[in-house]
């Protein structure tokens, strides 16, 4: 291996922690994965620790380590906050895996990796402003300019799935209960669970959202109903945030990305709810797939 500089990624997810090593062109040169201890913040240091040490045997050479995870670090305490992963929460992540891993640590949200990822070297590469969408068990987004990653003083530039349901329709309020306190969130009606939700609440079955867009794809009346549902509210969504941010791509990624008619019909709604006589933007599907967090976590690190 030569002395060329090397970029780890790390992505500390609920139920995998996975890490990937990237040289400057992006191309990779190791991955692995491993089950992440459930609701046990000691484990889980020492699973990361054992993860950065396997990957750089196996490279030949120490690197720098971006980390992704669920939530956010405090700006005002540096410990982990809006975590997912209760057992995180109110943690020194940071503190403690630097001083374990003996080097400064680049720490962003999952969904911040998710973005900078596709605008790196994904979908969105030859976009200047990039927002990155994750539609999965929750809902989550960020903001990529010039390749930047955009944080915010709160870092939570982004959170669009925080927002109410713009331009919400009478049997759509006050919207269901979301687990920030609110009610009518975004993610309470874009993610998986906010679609199978719906689907229940309307027709009584109880699918699960990959079920749903199976059977909307095999022509089934009902899954198809609630997936035009699903695409208009999306478009109301999106349009918002093309209203404040006008990025030139929006990359979709999670599980209901995988759903090839949400594209066409996001796109040929959102024009209704933009404030232009046109809309330019492009929607369009993550490249790097379930890959995208880990890259992004590795491209935390500008080039040496």
């Amino acid at each position: 291996m030569n002395n060329e500089n090397l970029r780890m990624g790390i992505d500390l997810g609920g139920t995998k922690i996975e890490g990937i090593v990237l040289d400057a062109d992006g191309v990779q040169l190791g991955r692995q994965r491993v089950a992440t201890p459930q609701g046990d913040y000691a484990a889980t240091l020492d699973a990361v620790v054992a993860l950065v040490s396997s990957l750089e045997s196996a490279v030949g050479q120490p690197c720098s380590v971006g980390i992704g995870m669920p939530g956010s670090l405090s700006r005002a305490t540096g410990l982990v906050k809006n975590s997912n992963s209760v057992c995180l929460n109110r943690q020194p992540l940071h503190r403690e895996l630097e001083v374990r891993l003996d080097r400064p640590l680049l720490f962003a949200n999952d969904a911040d990796c998710f973005a900078l990822s596709e605008a790196s070297d994904g979908a969105g590469r030859d976009a200047a402003t990039v927002f990155g969408v994750i539609v999965g068990t929750g809902t989550g987004g960020g903001i990529v300019v010039n390749k930047q990653l955009l944080s915010g003083p709160n870092g939570i530039a982004g959170e669009w799935g925080h927002n109410p349901l713009p331009w919400p329709r009478e049997e759509e309020l006050p919207g269901p209960d979301c687990y920030c306190g609110l009610q009518g969130c975004i993610e309470t009606w874009l993610s998986g669970p906010g679609l199978a939700r719906d689907h229940q609440q309307r027709y009584g079955a109880s699918l699960d959202a990959g079920t749903i867009i199976q059977s909307a794809e095999l022509g089934d009346e009902k899954a198809c109903s609630s997936m035009q549902r699903y695409a208009n509210r999306m478009a109301r969504a999106l349009a918002s945030v093309i209203n404040v941010l006008d990025p030139d791509v929006i990359v979709l990624g999670g599980g209901l990305s995988n759903c090839k008619r949400l594209y066409h019909a996001v796109m040929s709604q959102w024009d209704t709810y933009v404030f232009s006589d046109r809309v330019d933007t492009l929607l369009v599907q993550a490249q790097h797939g379930d890959a995208s967090g880990v890259r992004g976590a590795a491209w935390l690190w500008p080039q040496q």
